[in-house]
Parts: C-alpha cells; structure tokens; sequence
C-alpha cells in the first residue's frame, strides 16, 4: 500500500488495523506524481489503486475506488490477477 502521509501516520494506521502489509509513504508525492496519482488542479492525491507486478509493471488501475468495499475489491482483484501472497519473512 502506498498513501501521501508521513510514516509516523502510516505506522499507527498500519498497528491500528494489524495490517501485514508495508505501507509507503509519499509525503512529497513524487511517487503519487510519477503514477499520475495526484489531481493537477488541487495537488490531492487521487483515492485509486494501482497493482504492480513482480517486475515492476502496473497490472491493473482502479479508478473507481469505494471505501466500505475496498478490501474486498481488492481481494477480489488480487485473485483475477493470479497474485500469491508473498510468505513473511
């Protein structure tokens, strides 16, 4: 996961909800602007998600994001895609 907060922000919400999951930080935004993420006309980065590939490649953009069902699109997403979840380390 990725959002535009400091990692201060993205550590207590990741403990909040016992994410397993990293979370990046892009206070800057130079990452939410390299993907196009962030709306020119106010600098606010767009609620989309994006999911990379193993090598890096985008695999599929979600521009029709909702929050109450998020997780479960992105569940649902994950399978269409053939994505494994990576074993902790």
């Amino acid at each position: 996961g990725a959002s535009c907060d400091t990692p201060e922000y993205n550590k207590e919400f990741a403990d909040e909800l016992m994410l397993d999951f990293p979370l990046l930080s892009d206070p800057s935004r130079k990452t939410a602007k390299e993907y196009g993420l962030v709306a020119d006309d106010k600098g606010f980065p767009k609620r989309w998600t994006v999911y990379v590939g193993k090598e890096g490649k985008i695999a599929f953009i979600d521009k029709e994001v909702k929050a109450a069902a998020h997780a479960d699109a992105i569940l649902k997403k994950l399978a269409e895609l053939k994505v494994e979840k990576a074993e902790k380390k």
